[in-house]
């Protein structure tokens, strides 16, 4: 593990390459899963201020989802995310003409969780668990591109700053120097 601050980041983001590759997964990760995509409190507001520019774009049944919903829900554990469709898709999917599913927020607001995936980020309080979250529908995307801190970059830096960011390059580095000892 690597110790960022007051994050306890996975070896996996240092170690596993990864690119996503929609034309084989067909944007799955929008569309399965128990739960809407998780929201930072601060995104609602966010997501509601750019609502009234997406709403146009969703699918009637995203629409009402939204609508009787709401931007955010909380989910079995408390935390909040964004709505589903009948327990399916984020109500924020639309879809090409191939099947692919994609992000009405794309372009106006996208959730950091969204931005960051496949990394997972849990909030314990006195620290933060940043993990690489494993799944079969992104096994297309594994060990093609980059190192995920480096494919990622941005919406790392975004969820936790550039100081953040450039701490942990000099703690992967590190490890690495360590590793050739």
């Amino acid at each position: 593990m690597i110790i960022v601050g007051n994050s306890i980041v996975s070896d996996d983001i240092a170690d596993r390459q990864f690119c996503c590759d929609c034309s084989q997964c067909h944007g799955a990760c929008c569309v399965e899963g128990d739960s809407g995509a998780p929201l930072l409190a601060e995104e609602v507001a966010r997501l509601e201020a750019v609502l009234p520019q997406v709403l146009p774009l969703l699918s009637p049944e995203g629409r009402a989802a939204v609508e009787s919903q709401g931007v955010a829900v909380c989910d079995a554990e408390g935390d909040l995310g964004t709505p589903l469709v009948e327990g399916g898709a984020c109500a924020f999917v639309v879809y090409a003409d191939d099947g692919t599913a994609l992000c009405a927020l794309q372009h106006l607001y996208k959730p950091v969780s969204c931005h960051l995936y496949p990394i997972r980020v849990e909030d314990y309080g006195e620290f933060t668990a940043v993990n690489y979250h494993r799944w079969d529908i992104c096994r297309p995307a594994c060990g093609k591109g980059q190192p995920l801190y480096r494919y990622l970059k941005e919406p790392l830096i975004r969820r936790f700053g550039q100081e953040w960011y450039e701490e942990l390059l000099e703690q992967i580095k590190q490890k690495e120097h360590d590793a050739k000892k």
